[in-house]
């Protein structure tokens, strides 16, 4: 288990972390979030020691992380660290062996990678040759090639297409599924829905809320209902308390108290149009963020 305890770093007058603390177990995806400037990448270089706290700790399985353990991480930063000029192969080797692999071994686990996510027949290419994509693939292979026990993400969505974002979010459900502790942060908050089991939400350096993510959905007292109409937009204004969150083109999204009456909404609904569909939902991982950074 990747553990931060108490963290605290400040760069002159700016609190960057601020009594940080927060794990992310093995076996499962951790989504890390937070506003732009909120101490998520300061947090994630810390544990690569590329950060050194002010107070507090990093640990790694209950004790202080070593350049082993670290030889046994894997990072892929926001701001991408790659050779533009190198060839694929050649890089990642070179970089796999930083971590202490021989190179026979370190070769067999680049060209693995490199025919799991379709590059292959590029693998003497330049990188500065390759779509954008592509180069997102590589240096998530540069994170993998020492086969980690962890595995820390900065953005590694970004500027992906929808297909790309699909191959990608099933590697790293694999890897977690096989035991790797696996902590990414994205701002991509449906994604971060649909791929984690954990979230921790850090806003001026402080966690402000984290968890399992059903967890945290179900202590949440309101509920929402989402609603698909043909017709005229139904009146609610017989139902209280209901708060419009969402309208438009035949769609509704209602903020209601858990204790309120259904039916009566049901009913209110029918009052417009054809109703086409209506669900009972708990709130999204977005409203759990917009509230929790709000408070």
């Amino acid at each position: 288990m990747l553990q931060l305890d108490s963290a605290m770093k400040r760069f002159g007058p700016v609190a960057a972390l601020d009594g940080c603390t927060f794990a992310a177990r093995p076996g499962r995806i951790t989504g890390f979030l937070g506003p732009n400037g909120a101490g998520k990448t300061t947090a994630m270089r810390s544990v690569f020691g590329l950060v050194h706290l002010d107070a507090g700790a990093v640990t790694w399985r209950g004790g202080s992380i070593t350049g082993v353990e670290r030889a046994r991480f894997g990072y892929m930063p926001e701001e991408r660290g790659l050779y533009p000029r190198m060839r694929v192969r050649e890089q990642l080797i070179y970089l796999g062996m930083l971590c202490g692999g021989a190179r026979e071994d370190v070769g067999r686990s680049v060209d693995r990678w490199l025919g799991r996510l379709g590059l292959a027949d590029r693998a003497a290419d330049r990188l500065d040759t390759l779509s954008h994509g592509n180069q997102q693939r590589v240096q998530l292979i540069a994170a993998l090639v020492n086969e980690p026990d962890l595995l820390v993400l900065d953005e590694p969505f970004s500027g992906l297409d929808p297909l790309a974002m699909a191959v990608m979010g099933e590697l790293v459900a694999e890897l977690a599924a096989g035991g790797a502790t696996v902590l990414f942060s994205s701002h991509q908050l449906d994604l971060v829905e649909e791929l984690c089991q954990d979230v921790v939400i850090i806003d001026h350096g402080h966690i402000v809320l984290s968890g399992e993510l059903t967890d945290l959905r179900a202590t949440v007292p309101q509920r929402f209902v989402d609603i698909q109409y043909r017709g005229r937009a139904p009146d609610w204004s017989r139902i209280a308390p209901v708060h419009v969150v969402e309208t438009g083109d035949g769609r509704l999204r209602l903020r209601i108290d858990g204790d309120t009456d259904l039916g009566a909404v049901m009913e209110a609904a029918m009052t417009g149009g054809d109703v086409v569909s209506f669900d009972y939902r708990p709130p999204t991982l977005s409203e759990l963020f917009r509230q929790a950074v709000a408070a």
